[in-house]
């Protein structure tokens, strides 16, 4: 993919990605969106990543903390909580699941046209 994928779809997944991510490596929002856009999403905004960050902050899902950098301010590090890992877990599992049902309707070829109803008897 090389581009960001339609906002809505974008916006029930991003939480997992972030949680996902943070899982993986304690990271800072600015490290967060250049990590996303380098899994193809590469249209990703601070605009739409750094609300998700505070939203899962506020949820409880995410711990911050501030650490001094070199070229800078301190950066606020993100890493999932207990509740965060639970949510990665369910979320993950959820996701996962949705798209096992949803991938193989969609996989279809489109037709030209649907095909007439049934005749009811």
């Amino acid at each position: 993919m090389t581009s960001t994928p339609n906002p809505q779809l974008l916006k029930g997944v991003l939480s997992l990605l972030l949680l996902r991510l943070v899982a993986e490596r304690e990271s800072y929002g600015y490290e967060l969106v250049q990590r996303l856009r380098a899994t193809g999403l590469s249209e990703i905004t601070d605009g739409t990543v750094y609300p998700a960050l505070a939203r899962l902050e506020r949820e409880g899902r995410v711990s911050a903390r501030l650490i001094a950098s070199r070229s800078g301010p301190a950066r606020k590090y993100y890493r999932p909580t207990e509740e965060g890992y639970e949510a990665l877990a369910e979320g993950a599992r959820d996701w996962l699941s949705l798209a096992g049902l949803v991938t193989p309707v969609l996989s279809r070829p489109v037709p030209a046209q649907p095909v007439p109803p049934a005749e009811e008897s």
